[in-house]
């Protein structure tokens, strides 16, 4: 702890400085020294200090002023008072202005220790506190969810059903549709909401890798592990653990996900201690699992214990009605974003947005928007201003074959994704190596 700690001594008496520097130092602290209410300001402006010891009394600003300065630059920062004029009024008024605590010189070394110690622990509790009310503030709640199709309306139903409860939650979409942002409204609304909601992309992490992940390891389990290291199931102790992409775990971690989902506990790699933790699973798949238990990709018994309740995301193609709600969203959030003027969408452009089947779903309805947000002029969103796949009048190929229907969409998809294989693929349903042969045999260039 004192490895990461730093202290602030302001003291106008030279030789107390020093002594309590030299104390400090050899406890392993980051120690700083001011002899008057300036030079600690100036310290002050150069980097944040987890505690200060003040002197009361000083030459031009005291002690008291100073506190309230220091207060406006870092609330957090844990102030111990340390004066010769001790008394009772000095003290209490000292604490009610906000002091962690209050000593007298001579300075008794290993109380002032003890004082430093508590103070450490209350700054790290205030700041995970501080921590905790961003990430809630944050949190999605169920009327940040933009839509009122009837598709949507079910969907929010389901929310208020199951949030309240520990059960097992599966969510079903394509990509883009907001999965993620509906397992955060899930635990946002239960009775875990004030402890973490922790995330893990299955299809991001390599098969070898997501063991270590889910489950942590213990120092020297593998080359490289120098310390223990916990992992997402032991972090989301109490919480929420998100699985995205579960469709896309490999056979062996299903066997231990679906061991540690039973009983609540497992082993840290390279460990042989049990760690019991209690946490709840929201998993998320753009998979058909069914398909893949057929095809032994996916264990049939972890199916049956990630799939208790189930909620689809409809794709925006089938709840086009809320196309303009979203529109809307997405103008106001950029136009604060980038202090633009533009305020509003022309019924022209927003007759493009409508009529166009969004294969990336919300995510490349919001990419649209933060693209004609950039190149658009005040007051509205024009067809112009638009992606030039939305904007064009017939997005159908004048050939009607099927190769050109294809080369049309592949083309599509990859624009709207900047050119990543791997995430064009995986909307497109097919390999990176099928995907890469299409594009030789169309003959498609980046732009």
């Amino acid at each position: 702890m004192s490895n990461r700690t730093s202290i602030l001594i302001v003291d106008d008496e030279r030789m107390v400085r020093e002594s309590l520097t030299k104390w400090f130092l050899e406890d392993g602290y980051h120690v700083g020294a001011a002899e008057d209410a300036s030079a600690a300001i100036r310290q002050l402006q150069a980097q944040l200090w987890d505690i200060i010891l003040l002197d009361i009394k000083m030459p031009g600003m005291d002690g008291m002023e100073l506190q309230q300065r220091i207060r406006e630059v870092d609330p957090l920062a844990a102030v111990i008072f340390i004066t010769a004029h001790g008394s009772v009024d000095t003290a209490v008024q000292a604490l009610k202005s906000g002091a962690f605590d209050y000593v007298t010189k001579p300075v008794d070394p290993d109380y002032l220790s003890h004082l430093i110690r508590n103070a450490v622990k209350q700054r790290a509790m205030m700041q995970e506190n501080v921590k905790l009310r961003e990430q809630i503030a944050e949190m999605p709640r169920l009327d940040e969810i933009i839509g009122e199709s009837p598709s949507m309306e079910k969907v929010f139903q389901l929310i208020e059903t199951v949030a309240r409860t520990d059960t097992t939650v599966m969510i079903r979409g394509e990509s883009g549709t907001g999965k993620e942002l509906i397992a955060r409204a899930i635990h946002s609304n239960s009775e875990r909401r004030y402890l973490p909601i922790v995330t893990i992309n299955c299809g991001a992490v390599p098969e070898g890798v997501l063991g270590s992940e889910l489950f942590g390891y213990e120092r020297g389990a593998f080359t490289g592990a120098r310390y223990r290291r916990k992992g997402k199931l032991e972090l989301a102790d109490q919480g929420t653990l998100f699985l995205d992409e579960i469709g896309n775990v490999g056979m062996k971690p299903q066997v231990d996900l679906l061991r540690a989902l039973e009983t609540k506990q497992f082993t840290r790699v390279g460990g042989n201690e049990n760690v019991k933790v209690d946490f709840r699973i929201i998993c998320a798949t753009n998979k058909d699992l069914e398909k893949a238990i057929q095809e032994n990709t996916f264990r049939e018994d972890l199916y049956y214990r990630l799939n208790a309740f189930t909620i689809v995301v409809p794709p925006l193609r089938e709840r086009k009605s809320d196309i303009p709600l979203l529109v809307n969203y997405f103008v106001r959030k950029y136009a604060r974003a980038m202090a633009k003027s533009v305020a509003s969408i022309s019924p022209e452009a927003m007759d493009v947005l409508v009529r166009y089947n969004w294969p990336g779903n919300v995510r490349e309805l919001g990419n649209a928007i933060e693209r004609a947000m950039v190149v658009g002029r005040p007051p509205s969103i024009l067809p112009e201003d638009l992606p030039f796949r939305l904007s064009e009048k017939n997005n159908m190929p004048r050939s009607g074959s099927l190769a050109a229907v294809e080369k049309l969409h592949i083309a599509q998809v990859l624009a709207q994704n900047n050119w990543n294989i791997s995430r064009s693929a995986e909307i497109l349903e097919i390999d990176r190596v099928t995907l890469y042969n299409k594009i030789h045999r169309y003959n498609l260039r980046k732009p």
